[in-house]
């Protein structure tokens, strides 16, 4: 359970209280609930969207968006404006492109990801607020955190300190796999949600950012993980829209 609790302390800021410092493994194992807290932000969305029901869609997708920003403390962003800072200044040199990543200013390719990944997500709220879309509040940030593990499993990590250093040395392997094995299949065989092809989106952008990970450093980070979380949502939002919109 205090694994859980890491994973809810590093995802959210959600007030969590842990006695003494976690240790690595711990760390580790807390990539085993990534999911879990992609669910439980995705159910606390879920309740704000039926306590807003009498409020008019363009609110509604404002206040959505902002309380899913604040619950994870605008982390992952920070990393989506990092990496695409780096990436486009890092012209193709690892070294720069690690460098670039550390700084914490933020350059006109961070400022336009950020800009882009919020609107694409206010848009696609917009529309599953309209057509009564909650599930897709639910598969989103459960699909983005299930990517995460899925990248520590799959992907070196280039650091040498940090909290990604823990989380990949140290993570449980077999669990991992089982756990995002059954939240995938899970929801292949969900029906009337549209979730394979949601499932297809998110396992396309993981290998895509995957493939550009390994060509420019061979492995990730903690800021590429950010980016790839935020990616995933926003996609999944927008495939979502789209299938509702043309189906």
């Amino acid at each position: 359970m205090r694994s859980f609790f890491i994973a809810l302390q590093f995802l959210t800021r959600i007030p969590v209280r842990l006695n003494g410092l976690p240790s690595d493994q711990e760390i580790g194992r807390s990539l085993i609930y990534y999911p879990i807290v992609g669910l439980l932000i995705g159910g606390v969305l879920t309740l704000l969207l039926w306590c807003l029901a009498d409020v008019p869609t363009l609110i509604s997708a404002v206040l959505l968006l902002t309380v899913w920003v604040l619950l994870s403390g605008g982390l992952h962003l920070d990393g989506l404006a990092d990496s695409a800072d780096a990436w486009a200044g890092g012209l193709g040199n690892r070294e720069r492109t690690l460098a670039i990543m550390k700084d914490p200013n933020c350059g006109p390719a961070g400022v336009v990801s950020l800009v882009l990944v919020l609107l694409i997500k206010f848009s696609a709220l917009h529309v599953a607020i309209e057509s009564g879309n909650w599930v897709v509040l639910l598969l989103a940030p459960l699909l983005g955190r299930t990517a995460l593990p899925l990248l520590f499993l799959t992907t070196p990590y280039v650091r040498e300190q940090g909290l990604g250093t823990a989380l990949a040395n140290h993570l449980p392997r077999p669990h991992l796999v089982a756990v995002i094995t059954v939240v995938l299949v899970s929801l292949i065989l969900l029906p009337g949600s549209n979730a394979l092809w949601l499932v297809v989106v998110m396992l396309s952008v993981f290998t895509l950012l995957r493939t550009l990970m390994m060509a420019r450093l061979g492995g990730t980070t903690g800021d590429l993980a950010g980016a790839l979380l935020e990616i995933t949502e926003a996609s999944i939002l927008l495939t979502s829209a789209v299938l509702l919109l043309t189906l």
